[in-house]
């Protein structure tokens, strides 16, 4: 089987530490930004199979990262799906909107 990279972006280190581990426990190949900055150069240069972003971030929020990700033409088929444990009703749109996969 192919290895799978997926690129987590989150800002809260206890999110990404379950988030981390179910993802290893799958298999995948697992990349970690702490903010949209780091998780945007990082993207770049490792060209992941999925991102998985979180909404609030510090600094520049996810859904901007993914507006930026989106622009890029070497990033920009890569699904971006939005994570957020702070989910309010229009987030689900607003992820959208912004170009999240889902």
């Amino acid at each position: 089987m192919e290895n799978i990279t997926v690129l987590v972006i989150e800002g809260n280190e206890l999110n990404m530490k379950l988030v981390r581990n179910i993802l290893l426990l799958g298999h995948y190949q697992v990349l970690e930004a702490g903010d949209a900055e780091t998780g945007i150069q990082l993207a770049q240069e490792h060209l992941p199979d999925l991102i998985l972003m979180d909404i609030r971030l510090p600094g520049m929020d996810g859904l901007q990262a993914t507006r930026i990700i989106r622009k890029d033409t070497i990033l920009s088929n890569i699904p971006v799906v939005a994570l957020t444990s702070y989910a309010m009703q229009s987030d689900e749109q607003k992820a959208i909107s912004a170009g999240c996969t889902g």
